[in-house]
């Protein structure tokens, strides 16, 4: 899912699929999923960053984005390592579609990490999310940018260039 600011790319990445299979056997608290039917809908789907349709068989699982992260590139996030709750599809997933950067129709923080997993700083963003976004990637030490709720903290995606 690619976004264009300012003739800058910014990408949203959900949970890659490599990782939702291992989370939809044991998530990162090392817990079994619980999968549900989502009766109402709306609860912010971290496969395809789209809020789940009425009925659908989603799951609550923990997910350490960060750790994940450093993991793969050799960073070290310290302290910065956390995992929360994220909600996905009980089952395979097509992952996002359209171009737009979801969720970003409340209040969010923008917290921004070198590429070696320090963070750099965080934003409250209520409005001008486009902008912000574009603002804390003229910051040459940023290598990515998590984008949270304001209300219950969770991760919802990742922004990276390109």
């Amino acid at each position: 899912m690619t976004t264009t600011t300012r003739t800058t790319p910014y990408t949203a990445r959900p949970v890659p699929p490599e990782v939702l299979r291992e989370l939809r056997t044991a998530d990162d608290a090392g817990r079994p999923p619980v999968p549900f039917t989502d009766e109402e809908g709306g609860a912010p789907l971290r496969c395809c960053l789209r809020r789940s349709d009425p009925g659908e068989r989603i799951a609550l699982v923990a997910y350490a984005p960060l750790r994940r992260w450093a993991a793969g590139t050799g960073a070290d996030p310290g302290a910065y390592d956390e995992q929360g709750p994220v909600f996905v599809h009980a089952g395979e997933c097509p992952g996002p579609s359209g171009t737009a950067l979801p969720f970003t129709d409340g209040h969010r923080v923008l917290r921004r990490y070198s590429a070696d997993g320090r963070i750099l700083g965080g934003r409250l963003v209520d409005g001008g999310f486009q902008a912000a976004v574009a603002e804390a990637f003229t910051d040459p030490e940023v290598a990515l940018v998590h984008v949270r709720a304001v209300e219950y903290g969770c991760f919802l995606y990742e922004v990276r260039r390109g």
